[in-house]
């Protein structure tokens, strides 16, 4: 058997891997946002942000847990409103094992780390906007 035999098995035989863990992912991530969900119906907790709820202003995460209740019920147009960047990243690592986690551990750390400090930004003003803070 040639290398290139080996190798192109090799890279077939993962593929159902990364699949199967991309739907444990996914059925994990699921089953969480549907307890969730469940769970805020009997229970309510408010606010759960300390720095919104010391200071009335929303960090940039802010939303996050009202992105897996929403999804949990179904309603995919409000948790993507609640925070979009939390949407993006659920995403992502869901889709991981098929790809984008190469892709995003072969970029240099400067990097990695620039990327995430434009989307906590971005997420900050998101929040800032939808909550009214950032106007007069």
């Amino acid at each position: 058997m040639t290398g290139l035999t080996v190798r192109w098995r090799r890279s077939a035989g993962s593929l159902p891997g990364s699949v199967l863990r991309m739907l444990l992912r996914g059925a994990a991530g699921a089953a969480a946002a549907v307890a969730a969900a469940g769970l805020h119906r009997a229970h309510d907790p408010g606010v759960l942000c300390p720095l919104r709820l010391v200071t009335g202003v929303p960090c940039p995460v802010c939303g996050s847990t009202t992105v897996f209740i929403e999804a949990g019920r179904g309603d995919w147009a409000t948790a993507l409103g609640a925070n979009p960047v939390t949407v993006a990243a659920a995403v992502g690592l869901l889709f991981a094992p098929l790809g984008p986690g190469r892709w995003w551990s072969e970029l240099p750390a400067g990097r990695r780390n620039t990327l995430i400090a434009a989307a906590l930004a971005a997420a900050w003003v998101w929040q800032l906007e939808r909550l009214g803070i950032s106007r007069p």
